[in-house]
């Protein structure tokens, strides 16, 4: 396993005090490692699970040819671009069950959505384009189809069209959305093989952090990053380990750090992390574990800390009987946790996680594609960036009449402005390099929405 001076080492221009946001999520992605343990798991328990083996289509969805739409079914040679169609209608498919009688040229059957389409005819009319008639004395429907209408093969689902047989409908690595479970069971299967689920372990640390229900008192502040830490986690399909609050105390402190260790994949701090801080956070973190502390040209955040906190014996032994006698399914056996140790100030540690340890989380879940994609949109109006950091703004994202995105700040950006992150819909991610912006600039937007 490589230290975290041997990763920065193969890193061109790491530097811990002055690190560039854009070169985080590269160490983080050397730093990490996905859980190796599968599980076997039902379809409707598979929402947000990260797929351990491709899924070959053991059918060809969908199983036959069929009618898009309902109409007439007819063999399509027969279209006249320069007339219009007359064909006699002479039976009916539904859905579910397959006609079995033959069509002579001239002729053709009604169609019901989904119904198998008969040998030897390719094209379906939908019902609303045609004009309908009896034959004189008869029963028997005659349709007209107008000329140019159709081409051959309009409207008609072929074989294996959505998935063919044999071939993967779904790769290792992918999140399971919604649409890929029904994807899933659309191939007829009731289990998929999942990724186990990552464990994560977070408090709060500081003297001046309250638990709810305790009086406030002067110079003390509410617990609140445990509770966006822990919807970010949860909407994240993580099982999250709630440490709450410790205090600022070395005893406290190494007990729940190695707690931690033993049971989760990774470990979530806020607070004592910023350079200059007279407490015993940043000490337990060096004398448990190999942990770099940052400076990230950034704002908000900046100050983070970034490592591994081995697990003692002692500890796994503790936790083992007392902790995990009342969850033993948290117990996790690897030598070392990952440790996220984020500032303390609620905007920067929603920040900081999107920006940095929900991708790193993603690839420890075993996910593929752990990057969050960005949009473009225009700014409403002009914004000051200082040069040579990377500015994350809250941003109101909306839609104008022309369809264009166009996006405006919340206002205040202070770190401590939680307000300010509920009314925004994403980030404003103005970049390293950038400098200011004018009214009508394009800037990148990370959206919350599946996000948080």
């Amino acid at each position: 396993m490589k230290t975290l001076q041997q990763i920065g080492a193969e890193l061109a221009g790491y530097d811990p005090q002055a690190l560039r946001a854009d070169s985080v999520n590269a160490f983080l992605s050397n730093l990490v490692t996905a859980v190796t343990e599968v599980q076997q798991v039902d379809v409707f328990q598979a929402l947000g699970r990260v797929l351990a083996a491709d899924i070959i289509s053991p059918i060809s969805v969908p199983p036959h040819d069929n009618s898009a739409m309902d109409g007439y079914a007819f063999d399509g040679k027969q279209l006249l671009y320069s007339a219009n169609l007359t064909l006699k209608v002479v039976g009916t498919a539904l859905a579910g069950k397959a006609w079995s009688g033959t069509v002579a040229a001239g002729e053709c059957i009604k169609i019901m959505t989904g119904a198998v389409m008969p040998q030897g005819l390719d094209t379906v009319v939908p019902q609303e384009l045609t004009t309908r008639s009896a034959l004189p004395g008869s029963s028997t429907e005659i349709i007209c189809i107008p000329a140019g209408l159709l081409q051959p093969g309009d409207n008609r689902r072929k074989l294996g069209e959505d998935l063919m047989q044999g071939l993967p409908a779904l790769q290792k690595g992918e999140l399971l959305v919604p649409a890929a479970l029904g994807l899933v069971a659309s191939l007829g299967l009731n289990t998929v093989a999942v990724f186990r689920t990552l464990k994560v372990a977070y408090f709060s640390t500081g003297n001046e952090i309250l638990s709810l229900g305790e009086p406030l008192r002067e110079g003390a502040v509410y617990d609140s990053n445990r509770y966006t830490v822990f919807g970010l986690l949860t909407r994240l399909g993580c099982e999250v380990i709630d440490l709450g609050v410790v205090p600022d105390e070395p005893a406290a402190l190494e007990a729940a750090f190695q707690q931690a260790a033993v049971q989760a994949d990774a470990i979530i701090t806020s607070g004592g992390v910023s350079v200059g801080e007279a407490d015993y956070t940043k000490t337990m973190m060096k004398q448990l574990g190999d942990v770099a502390f940052w400076r990230i040209a950034m704002r908000p955040g900046r100050p983070m800390a970034v490592g591994r906190i081995k697990k003692s014996k002692s500890a796994s032994k503790a936790s083992q009987s007392s902790v995990d006698s009342y969850h033993k399914d948290s117990y996790h056996d690897a030598g070392s946790a990952i440790l996220f140790g984020l500032p303390g100030n609620p905007v920067a540690v929603m920040v900081t996680f999107l920006a940095f340890v929900r991708p790193a989380l993603l690839q420890m879940m075993g996910c593929s594609a752990s990057t969050t994609p960005m949009l473009k949109a225009k700014s409403q109006e002009a914004i000051r960036k200082k040069f040579g950091r990377t500015e994350y703004q809250r941003g109101i994202v909306c839609q104008l009449q022309d369809g264009t995105l166009h996006v405006k700040t919340t206002g205040n950006q202070g770190s401590g402005v939680l307000s300010s992150m509920v009314r925004a819909n994403g980030l404003i991610v103005l970049d390293h390099d950038q400098g200011d912006v004018a009214v009508g600039d394009e800037v990148s937007v990370m959206m919350f929405d599946g996000v948080i």
